[in-house]
């Protein structure tokens, strides 16, 4: 069982996040975080589809608004 753990250990240090070593050890600042810059243009691009997305449906008028669990909502 040892052997098992050992060798999910291994894929993953030694084989999945090996460009993500070549990544930290680099010179540039701006090449090492090329990786970060990629995830916060994807999260930006999705946040403004999302805000989008709830403007075309608050526009709408579709969403029920009335509060119906807790008097004071």
């Amino acid at each position: 069982m040892k052997a098992f753990f050992e060798s999910i250990q291994d894929l993953f240090v030694n084989v999945l996040f090996a460009p993500l070593d070549t990544l930290r050890f680099m010179e540039s600042w701006w090449a090492a975080n090329t990786l970060n810059w990629i995830f916060m243009i994807i999260g930006s691009i999705a946040m403004v589809y999302w805000m989008l997305e709830l403007k075309k449906y608050n526009d709408k008028g579709e969403e029920d608004k009335s509060s119906t669990s807790h008097s004071y909502l």
